[in-house]
């Protein structure tokens, strides 16, 4: 018998990484750049690694959408992206999804990062 695949909320999401010490958010700064203020450091996409990706629909208007990025950068830190898409999208323009499609995928289990 297949076992029951757990289902995450997005705060879920961000709780296990804050437990973990793995709260870190790259956010695009007004000057174009992807900075996590945590561990002040800017990257650019060759410096990370996205190792899980989360998609998360609203319970009550499938509009209210977002997506998390659970990253690690050269230096072996964990960190995570957020974005909303669809109309609620954080990031105007392009500069955050030509940053995220130059991010190289090597997909992990949850299990190795929590």
């Amino acid at each position: 018998m297949e076992q029951p695949v757990e289902m995450n909320t997005l705060s879920q999401i961000l709780e296990k990484l804050r437990l973990k010490g793995k709260d870190n958010e790259i956010k695009m700064t007004d000057h174009g750049k992807m900075q996590s203020a945590t561990l002040n450091k800017i990257y650019k996409p060759e410096d990370l690694t996205i190792v899980k990706t989360y998609r998360f629909e609203g319970m009550s208007d499938p509009a209210d959408s977002s997506v998390v990025y659970i990253t690690i950068d050269k230096d072996g830190d964990t960190g995570y992206m957020m974005d909303a898409y669809g109309i609620y999208s954080d990031n105007l323009g392009s500069s955050f999804d030509d940053f995220l499609k130059k991010i190289p995928v090597a997909e992990r289990s949850e299990q190795e990062l929590f």
